[in-house]
């Protein structure tokens, strides 16, 4: 066992690094504005430089790249996404377990009592169910881009921004397929029976097969650094920003500290989690996501359906400016790209950070968590997404609460700027009667469960580069730990430009390794199929 002494070398930089990073002494400013002040350059230019435009085009060159790789496996898995969603419900559901026993497979599929083309130790491996393994990986993407995200988008990009994130929810889901089967696939299995796995593993392990042994592991090192990023981004700032901007509003809270505190107070509850692991994480998760999820969605059922002689209208507005946008909103580009960057960030589809909760899954079958994962997609941004999306488009009509196109994503509500959850939050407010601290609630647990989701995402990703130690564990946690009061203190847009580059980074090495081993997916896919074709003979 490691002395705290050692352990502690690594949590006492950290820390000093935040806190002697910004001068305390002086007290003209509080400690929210100047964490802001050092965070928003950074920010600005890591967004500039992902978002880059394709050459003589106005379209970030990462957009070309996401759509149409979820393009191309929509068409060449025949539509995985629709023609076997019954199957991946099934799968959650438990009702083709048996198959992951060797007595239950077909003969004609044995060698040697094993099953042909499943993985080694089959039914050892894996540390979660598919349930558990799916909540894991939809607590990491149902979180406040879920209300804040869609609200930005709305606010930004109008109602017809709605559309775009729809279809690219849609498309998604073969993307999410494809990386979660590889995820399984490629995986490793410590001493122990810990699992380590996603792109890191599928990037290395499978381009090795087909020769490309370099590419693999410079592919899988940006991605695991990026992935780094991204856990402290979009997985963890973005969170911590939203939970606490919303406290500070539902509670009157003043004074130049306030977010900061707020910070402090999740990063001890998300610290506690996270000590766990991915077993305490999942058990968490199962509980609080489904829960929390089921939550929110009636809440906004009950908002549409009380409103339901207006939902034709809000569908009309999605459908018209998606296409016709009105004036001030960007454009036509504009509002696709806004809505393709929203869902990108909601779901994550093609930037691979999922396919590491998939790949501690208990199977023998990739491909059946692969289907498992394809869900995600659709309950994040084709459910959630659109629900809030109409819910902030009846509650504006037309135009009569506040007008698209604001600046930054800030509108001007009864003459109060509102970004974000605030926008969501006054839609609610006007249908449900203290629904203030409902969604107060709501957004402090999509927040912590995306946190801790992301803890184990970039955790993986920290090991992949650092080695598997106590001391390269606790480094990272500390790291991540201090990520939520930077994200709780900074400005949204600086917050939120910082945390979408991370999530849309993932997608260059990624997309790269999923275009070369999509066949090893057909084959996984075939695999499973038959196995299930058998048991029901």
């Amino acid at each position: 066992m490691l002395k705290f002494s050692k352990l502690s070398k690594p949590i006492l930089f950290t820390f000093s690094f935040l806190f002697l990073s910004i001068p305390l002494a002086a007290q003209d400013r509080g400690l929210d504005e100047r964490i802001n002040e050092a965070f928003t350059p950074i920010a600005n230019w890591w967004e500039g430089l992902i978002l880059h435009n394709f050459p003589g085009t106005q379209i970030p060159t990462i957009i070309f790249l996401l759509v149409g790789g979820a393009l191309f496996f929509t068409f060449y898995f025949g539509f995985v996404n629709i023609r076997h969603f019954i199957t991946a419900i099934n799968t959650v559901r438990g009702k083709f377990d048996s198959i992951d026993h060797h007595s239950a497979a077909p003969s004609e599929l044995a060698i040697d009592g094993d099953v042909k083309g499943t993985i080694a130790d089959e039914s050892k491996e894996g540390e979660v169910s598919h349930f558990q393994a799916l909540a894991t990986a939809v607590s990491g993407t149902v979180g406040n881009g879920n209300i804040a995200g869609v609200a930005l988008a709305i606010a930004v990009g109008g109602p017809g921004a709605t559309f775009w994130m729809i279809l690219c929810g849609l498309l998604g889901m073969s993307t999410k397929f494809v990386e979660c089967t590889l995820g399984v696939k490629y995986r490793d299995v410590g001493e122990d029976g810990t699992i380590y796995g996603g792109p890191m593993y599928y990037l290395t392990k499978g381009l090795q097969e087909k020769g490309f042994v370099t590419l693999g592991k410079v592919l899988a090192g940006i991605f695991a650094f990026l992935c780094i990023g991204a856990s402290f981004g979009g997985g963890n700032a973005a969170q911590s920003n939203q939970a606490a901007m919303q406290l500070v509003d539902s509670f009157g809270m003043t004074g130049g500290n306030a977010r900061t505190i707020i910070g402090v107070i999740m990063m001890i509850v998300v610290g506690v989690i996270i000590i766990g692991g991915i077993k305490r994480i999942a058990s968490v998760t199962e509980k609080v996501v489904p829960l929390m999820a089921l939550m929110y969605i009636l809440a906004c059922l009950y908002i549409i359906f009380t409103n339901f002689s207006f939902v034709d209208d809000a569908f009309a507005m999605i459908f018209k400016q998606a296409f016709s946008p009105q004036a001030g909103l960007g454009g036509l580009l504009g509002v696709l790209i806004t809505g393709f960057r929203r869902a990108a960030f909601s779901n994550e589809a093609g930037a691979g950070s999922a396919s590491i909760a998939h790949s501690a899954v208990k199977t023998k079958y990739p491909a059946s968590e692969g289907l498992v994962a394809l869900l995600e997609p659709f309950i994040d941004t084709v459910v959630i997404c659109t629900m809030t999306a109409l819910v902030i488009i009846i509650f504006n009509g037309d135009n009569t609460v506040f007008d698209y196109g604001g600046v930054g994503g800030v509108v001007m509500i009864d003459g109060v700027p509102a970004e974000g959850a605030g926008i969501t939050a006054a839609a609610f407010s006007k249908y449900i009667a203290f629904s203030g601290p409902f969604l107060t609630i709501a957004v402090v647990l999509f927040a912590v469960s995306t946190m801790i989701s992301w803890s184990y995402y970039g955790l993986q990703s920290w090991m992949y580069i650092f080695g598997k130690s106590k001391v390269s564990e606790l480094t990272y946690k500390s790291l991540f730990l201090i990520f939520i009061v930077i994200g709780a203190a900074g400005d949204m847009s600086s917050v939120w430009a910082f945390s979408d580059a991370m999530i849309l980074a993932l997608v260059f090495p990624n997309m790269i390794g999923l275009l070369l081993l999509f066949p090893r997916v057909r084959e996984e896919l075939n695999s499973y199929l038959q196995a299930i074709t058998g048991l029901k003979k």
